[in-house]
């Protein structure tokens, strides 16, 4: 028995291997020069007919074992106060209604009210209770910093529902699934990764021989293009840009980040400089690679505290016309692909026009989200080598000038807003440090000195009824 499987299994190898080589060899010619053999867009068309195909399947399955849930009952409970969660915005509200809106009552700051005893109650912390528990349940800061869940099963192990037996064909198509994007797939895109980084540390030296001149410059941009679409193709890209007449061409380009494949979608379409930390290790051989052809930004981790050096070498950048437009992702770490959280203002206090990019991933055929506090960066690259694919939209929106009487954090909200317009993202102002630190003291305060002001409002309204009663 165990000598016929082992011939069966030498047989489909003898079978499988001249195919295979030969389409090793035509993907390693054409990757170079971001050509396919036209297939990709079907590849594509062919597993959305596949998850659609599952998604019906494990409706039916619900249906018949009735699991569907009835949606929660419309209208307002009267469980969350907006106006008790104070989100870190330095305009702080200014008015407090009360619940039954027969009276408004303004407020500038505490001390304009303090010169009174205050008189609290029992309850007057009950809003604040229902408003905390409200928070963990619908935390909207947190699940940012996790995998975006899915609506429907697309074939992956890497899922967060448990495993379910609902039909044979099902069954079958994850198992030939499974052997496609790990015996056929996997091979294939480590072999163009292994050749596309050797090929941009051989190109990137080679360009930095040369002489200083315009031709260096052209061929620099033509190259770096050249260099991250043939690295693309170890991931199976396909990446739609949207508005190409606003590419950016100099200054600062900002857009959201969900993944440091980010940096390799945008420069297949147009060639980057990029500020971030120096590294060693792989990042430091692609760092070091890319420095040799052109000018990009590195800085020590020591020196991050350092803003005005920083700033500095950004401004001289920019006022550079002969040097490539800078990529800049002022969130400062990844999101998972659903929200854009708070900017820094450092990048927008130079001057200058500001390209903003809004990138959004097409979560179905693999999570491109990075959650760098449980992988690292080789495990992340296998999760991304065995996913189907990696599918996004890039949309180029019009350069943004800053306005005369707008701060820089003004500026930062505002291109922060039209991004995630664009790419149909949820708009948060929170900082996304908050995966790595706890809440700044001055939120803390700011939620503090809010439930002063209302408390000092009612108690205010109590006296002016009692007022009238005596009256």
């Amino acid at each position: 028995m165990v000598a016929f499987v082992a011939m069966m299994l030498n047989g489909v190898f003898m079978f499988l291997v001249p195919p295979l080589l030969v389409l090793y060899t035509t993907l390693m010619i054409l990757a170079p020069f971001g050509l396919s053999l036209g297939v990709r867009k079907k590849y594509i068309q062919l597993l959305i007919n596949i998850f659609e195909f599952g998604r019906k399947r494990l409706e039916q399955n619900r249906n018949r074992k009735n699991l569907l849930s009835e949606d929660a009952a419309d209208g307002d409970d009267g469980f969350a106060d907006d106006k008790l969660l104070l989100v870190p915005d330095p305009d702080a509200e200014k008015t407090h209604q009360h619940e039954n809106g027969r009276r408004i009552l303004r407020m500038n700051t505490v001390e304009d009210m303090t010169d009174a005893p205050v008189t609290y109650h029992l309850d007057s912390c009950l809003d604040y209770v229902k408003s905390a528990l409200q928070a963990i349940v619908d935390d909207e800061v947190t699940k940012r910093f996790e995998a975006e869940e899915l609506k429907s099963w697309n074939m992956l192990t890497r899922t967060q529902q448990d495993f379910q037996f609902i039909s044979w064909r099902l069954t079958l198509l994850w198992f030939i699934g499974f052997f496609f994007r790990y015996c056929f797939l996997l091979p294939v895109r480590i072999t163009i990764f292994i050749t596309s980084v050797a090929w941009m540390v051989v190109a990137m030296s080679l360009l930095g021989c040369l002489p200083d001149s315009s031709a260096r410059r052209w061929a620099v941009q033509h190259v770096n293009v050249f260099c991250f679409q043939f690295l693309s193709n170890s991931l199976s890209a396909v990446v739609t840009y949207h508005n190409p007449e606003n590419r950016p061409r100099q200054g600062i380009c900002v857009a959201n980040h969900t993944t440091p494949v980010d940096i390799m979608v945008l420069s297949c379409d147009q060639a980057y400089s990029l500020i971030g930390q120096r590294h060693s290790g792989f990042l430091g051989l692609l760092q070091r690679a890319l420095t040799r052809a052109s000018s990009h930004i590195w800085f020590e981790r020591g020196e991050v505290k350092d803003r005005s050096a920083v700033t500095r070498r950004l401004k001289e950048h920019v006022d550079d016309p002969t040097k490539l437009p800078i990529l800049i992702f002022p969130e400062g770490t990844c999101i998972n692909n659903t929200s854009v959280m708070q900017f820094k203002k450092g990048s927008f206090e130079v001057g200058g026009a500001i390209y903003p990019v809004a990138i959004r991933y097409d979560h179905r055929f693999g999570d491109a989200f990075w959650n760098s506090s449980q992988y690292s960066m080789l495990h992340y690259l296998y999760m991304m080598m065995t996913s189907w694919a990696i599918v996004c939209d890039v949309w180029y929106l019009p350069p943004t000038q800053r306005r005369p009487t707008e701060t820089a954090i003004e500026f930062a909200n505002r291109v922060k807003a039209s991004i995630a317009s664009a790419g149909g993202l949820v708009d948060l102002m929170w900082d996304g440090q908050l995966k790595r630190m706890s809440v700044k003291k001055e939120w803390r305060e700011k939620q503090q000195q809010h439930f002063t002001r209302r408390m000092l409002a009612v108690d205010q309204k109590l006296r002016e009824e009692q007022r009238e009663k005596d009256e």
